[in-house]
Protein backbone atom coordinates (compact mmCIF):
# COMPACT_ATOMS: atom_id res chain seq x y z
CA UNK A 1 0.00 0.00 0.00
CA UNK A 2 1.46 3.34 -0.97
CA UNK A 3 1.20 6.17 1.48
CA UNK A 4 -0.14 9.49 0.30
CA UNK A 5 0.78 11.95 3.05
CA UNK A 6 -1.79 14.58 2.11
CA UNK A 7 -4.63 12.08 1.78
CA UNK A 8 -6.13 12.90 5.17
CA UNK A 9 -4.55 16.29 5.78
CA UNK A 10 -6.80 19.12 6.90
CA UNK A 11 -5.96 22.74 7.55
CA UNK A 12 -5.91 23.84 11.18
CA UNK A 13 -8.89 25.93 12.14
CA UNK A 14 -10.21 27.54 15.27
CA UNK A 15 -13.82 27.13 16.27
CA UNK A 16 -15.92 30.28 16.20
CA UNK A 17 -18.38 29.01 18.81
CA UNK A 18 -19.37 25.95 20.79
CA UNK A 19 -21.78 24.66 18.16
CA UNK A 20 -19.10 24.61 15.48
CA UNK A 21 -16.69 22.85 17.85
CA UNK A 22 -19.29 20.17 18.62
CA UNK A 23 -19.92 19.64 14.91
CA UNK A 24 -16.19 19.22 14.29
CA UNK A 25 -15.91 16.77 17.20
CA UNK A 26 -18.80 14.71 15.87
CA UNK A 27 -17.29 14.66 12.40
CA UNK A 28 -13.92 13.49 13.69
CA UNK A 29 -15.57 10.89 15.92
CA UNK A 30 -17.45 9.51 12.92
CA UNK A 31 -14.24 9.25 10.91
CA UNK A 32 -12.53 7.33 13.73
CA UNK A 33 -15.61 5.12 14.24
CA UNK A 34 -15.97 4.24 10.56
CA UNK A 35 -12.29 3.43 10.19
CA UNK A 36 -12.22 0.78 12.95
CA UNK A 37 -12.40 -2.19 10.54
CA UNK A 38 -9.68 -0.65 8.38
CA UNK A 39 -7.44 -0.11 11.42
CA UNK A 40 -7.91 -3.75 12.36
CA UNK A 41 -6.95 -4.84 8.86
CA UNK A 42 -4.03 -2.42 8.37
CA UNK A 43 -2.27 -3.39 11.57
CA UNK A 44 -3.40 -7.06 11.68
CA UNK A 45 -4.74 -6.59 15.20
CA UNK A 46 -6.07 -9.50 17.20
CA UNK A 47 -8.96 -7.39 18.51
CA UNK A 48 -12.34 -6.85 16.91
CA UNK A 49 -13.48 -3.59 15.31
CA UNK A 50 -16.10 -3.38 18.05
CA UNK A 51 -13.34 -3.25 20.67
CA UNK A 52 -11.57 -0.50 18.75
CA UNK A 53 -14.83 1.44 18.53
CA UNK A 54 -15.30 1.03 22.27
CA UNK A 55 -11.78 2.34 22.94
CA UNK A 56 -12.36 5.29 20.61
CA UNK A 57 -15.60 6.10 22.42
CA UNK A 58 -13.80 6.05 25.77
CA UNK A 59 -11.10 8.40 24.46
CA UNK A 60 -13.72 10.88 23.27
CA UNK A 61 -15.72 10.55 26.50
CA UNK A 62 -12.70 11.52 28.60
CA UNK A 63 -12.92 15.08 27.32
CA UNK A 64 -16.66 15.50 26.82
CA UNK A 65 -16.92 18.19 29.48
CA UNK A 66 -14.17 20.43 28.11
CA UNK A 67 -15.61 23.91 27.66
CA UNK A 68 -12.62 26.10 26.84
CA UNK A 69 -12.70 26.61 23.03
CA UNK A 70 -8.90 26.77 22.80
CA UNK A 71 -8.57 23.51 24.69
CA UNK A 72 -11.15 21.86 22.43
CA UNK A 73 -9.33 23.09 19.32
CA UNK A 74 -6.01 21.67 20.57
CA UNK A 75 -7.62 18.32 21.35
CA UNK A 76 -9.21 18.28 17.89
CA UNK A 77 -5.85 19.06 16.30
CA UNK A 78 -4.08 16.27 18.18
CA UNK A 79 -6.82 13.75 17.48
CA UNK A 80 -6.86 14.66 13.79
CA UNK A 81 -3.09 14.28 13.65
CA UNK A 82 -3.30 10.91 15.41
CA UNK A 83 -6.01 9.80 12.98
CA UNK A 84 -3.92 10.78 9.96
CA UNK A 85 -0.85 8.98 11.31
CA UNK A 86 -2.89 5.87 12.08
CA UNK A 87 -4.66 5.69 8.73
CA UNK A 88 -1.50 6.41 6.70
CA UNK A 89 0.16 3.47 8.48
CA UNK A 90 2.83 5.67 10.00
CA UNK A 91 2.56 3.84 13.32
CA UNK A 92 3.60 0.41 14.35
CA UNK A 93 1.24 -2.15 15.80
CA UNK A 94 2.57 -1.54 19.30
CA UNK A 95 1.72 2.15 19.03
CA UNK A 96 -1.86 1.40 18.07
CA UNK A 97 -2.32 -1.21 20.77
CA UNK A 98 -0.48 0.71 23.47
CA UNK A 99 -1.52 4.29 22.88
CA UNK A 100 -4.84 4.19 21.07
CA UNK A 101 -6.30 1.20 22.88
CA UNK A 102 -4.72 1.81 26.28
CA UNK A 103 -7.23 1.32 29.07
CA UNK A 104 -6.39 3.14 32.31
CA UNK A 105 -7.51 0.65 34.96
CA UNK A 106 -7.16 3.01 37.92
CA UNK A 107 -6.43 6.59 38.83
CA UNK A 108 -2.80 7.67 39.01
CA UNK A 109 -1.48 7.76 42.54
CA UNK A 110 0.78 10.27 44.20
CA UNK A 111 4.12 9.41 45.72
CA UNK A 112 2.69 9.42 49.23
CA UNK A 113 -0.17 7.09 48.31
CA UNK A 114 2.36 4.62 46.90
CA UNK A 115 4.54 5.07 49.99
CA UNK A 116 1.66 4.36 52.38
CA UNK A 117 0.80 1.21 50.44
CA UNK A 118 4.37 0.03 50.95
CA UNK A 119 5.08 -0.82 47.35
CA UNK A 120 5.71 0.81 44.02
CA UNK A 121 4.22 -1.31 41.25
CA UNK A 122 5.16 1.21 38.60
CA UNK A 123 8.89 0.80 39.21
CA UNK A 124 10.99 -1.26 36.83
CA UNK A 125 10.84 -4.97 37.60
CA UNK A 126 13.97 -7.09 37.48
CA UNK A 127 14.30 -9.42 34.51
CA UNK A 128 14.34 -12.50 36.76
CA UNK A 129 10.66 -12.09 37.68
CA UNK A 130 9.57 -13.43 34.29
CA UNK A 131 7.06 -10.65 33.77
Amino acid sequence: MSTIPARLARTTRTSLNGAEAKARIKSLYREWYRSAPEITTLYALSVSPAYIRHAIRQKFDQFQYATDPRQVDVMLLKSRQDYQETMNCWKQTDHVLGILLEQPDRKPRTFLQKFYEGRDEDAARPAATGI
